[in-house]
């Protein structure tokens, strides 16, 4: 259909595009540019990320780790961003990382290196949903103890999370045009929340910490002597919380212009992140005044909170921060279902025939919907026995993403020739910020593996490599499942051996 420019429809520009990937076109593309970048930044969720870390942050360096920490690593996640997206631009499709893999390897490796990736990503996100709408449950846990004088169960605790949950999956079945709206709402949201606390915690105190002490005051209460290392492992603060920003890739079938905005949703998600938080943290951390006794609070933002500006203020604060927690757990539901919907189109989760569907009317996978909310309540069952084992569960999240992210950037730098850029490209910067990035992902798998806390117990040992291993295995195990029906499956169809990899034949 031409516009008054003579074009064509941008939409049906996309969806041309993606029949030329192999895939042909289901989801509904009504998502806008802004829309598109609102989801990575609810995902990203400064006020989420950096409220639930802060904690850690005060023990494995103190103030100088937690803002020039996050000055550092915003910037090398910038990198990584940026090296992302011009992948993104060239595969917008929906299955993200493990499509950008199997294309990027070759014909040989391609579906074995896209199927580890799949599941890497796949698992670190359902992780995600867990780790986000649990810590949802205890913030609000915390707020009615604040107001009720009601201490929550772990019993009670988990019902909240099952029904947040809920909430979640609710709004993704329905059109997508009620998540681009609640995404929307997010973004101005965290924008607005930040601009409030940090300017309640600017003007409200008669008293700061001075900006000298801000970013040079060290505190090692790890037990470990060495200071580089308490400020590698104290990095990990905010690396947790830049994880997610694929979910503009997730979206791009279901987003107008999908060889350039899901690119630049990725960037400018991460930009305007880390501006953010870094305004955020400053204030923060520049309003501490008994360091010993925020440190030792159950949640030491709402400790800095009560003691900078009051129990009334405190709670208001708070309710700004459950409200970005609720909208960051819905955008991650709307990606998470997205890559499962995708995944599922490779055959590779169980149960694929069930997920890969998409609501006739509606036009959203409503089935991967309901997966990922069932698959994250059991990823969260350990909670109600152990804090660190649910911490090892949800562990995989940013070891997951992180390597997931991996692949395809070192997968493009290895087969240069393989990529055909698409409409936003980093040109000759390509590969030096390729590199970069690749480096700095090797650097952050090992640091989020090494222990935090010593001497080593139950309680202080770094379970992460455990649920990494065990999504490793699971690839493994579904991949020889794969490849022995396969085989077995070849001869009665050789027909189709020319087909694009991503068309079932049905």
């Amino acid at each position: 259909m031409p516009m008054h420019n003579g074009t064509v429809d941008a939409a049906d520009d996309d969806d041309a595009h993606l029949k030329q990937l192999g895939i042909e076109p289901e989801l509904g593309r009504r998502m806008t540019p802004f829309a598109n970048f609102a989801i990575s930044f609810s995902v990203i969720s400064v006020l989420t990320g950096c409220l639930s870390m802060y904690g850690y942050g005060l023990v494995t360096g103190g103030p100088a780790v937690i803002v020039l920490g996050w000055l550092a690593v915003g910037a090398l996640v910038m990198l990584i961003g940026m090296a992302l997206a011009e992948i993104t631009s060239g595969y917008p499709t929906a299955g993200g990382l493990y499509f950008m893999a199997e294309r990027l390897a070759g014909d040989r490796d391609g579906e074995r290196w896209g199927w580890y990736t799949g599941w890497l990503n796949m698992l670190g996100l359902l992780g995600a949903v867990a780790a986000i709408d649990y810590g949802a449950a205890l913030f609000i846990g915390s707020f009615i103890e604040m107001q009720w004088g009601y201490s929550p169960s772990p019993a009670v605790t988990f019902v909240l999370f099952l029904g947040i949950l809920l909430l979640h999956a609710l709004p993704n079945l329905a059109p997508v045009r009620l998540v681009t709206a609640i995404n929307s709402v997010s973004a101005w949201w965290h924008l607005a929340g930040v601009a409030v606390i940090v300017a309640a915690l600017l003007v409200v105190p008669s008293e700061h910490r001075s900006a000298g002490w801000v970013v040079t005051h060290f505190v090692n209460d790890t037990g470990v002597d060495s200071p580089l290392y308490v400020t590698a492992v104290g990095l990990m603060m905010a690396q947790y919380t830049f994880c997610g920003y694929d979910a503009s890739s997730h979206m791009a079938e279901e987003t107008v212009g999908s060889r350039r905005n899901p690119a630049r949703g990725i960037v400018r998600a991460v930009l305007v992140s880390w501006i953010a938080g870094l305004l955020l943290l400053v204030a923060l951390t520049a309003s501490i005044g008994d360091y010993a006794a925020v440190q030792s609070a159950e949640v030491p933002p709402v400790a800095v909170f009560a003691e900078a500006l009051g129990a009334g203020s405190a709670k208001a604060m708070m309710l700004i921060v459950i409200g970005a927690m609720l909208f960051c757990g819905c955008a991650e539901v709307t990606a998470t279902s997205r890559m499962v919907l995708a995944f599922s189109r490779r055959q590779a989760v169980p149960g694929h025939r069930v997920w890969a569907t998409v609501h006739p009317g509606t036009k959203v996978p409503r089935n991967a919907v309901w997966f990922v909310v069932a698959v994250a309540a059991l990823l969260a069952t350990p909670a109600l026995a152990s804090t660190t084992a649910f911490n090892a569960v949800v562990a995989i999240n940013i070891l997951g993403f992180y390597a997931a992210c991996g692949i395809p950037i070192w997968l493009r730098l290895r087969n240069p020739r393989r990529f055909t850029p698409g409409q936003w490209r980093l040109g000759r910067f390509s590969r030096p910020v390729g590199w970069l990035a690749v480096t700095w992902i090797g650097v952050v798998l090992v640091l989020a593996c090494l222990p935090q806390r010593w001497p080593l117990t139950l309680s202080t040992l770094n379970y992460a490599p455990i649920p990494l291993a065990a999504a490793l295995l699971l690839a493994t195990v579904t991949w020889l499942r794969h490849r022995t029906r396969a085989t077995q499956d070849q001869p009665s169809a050789p027909a189709h051996s020319d087909l694009p990899k991503d068309v079932d034949v049905v």
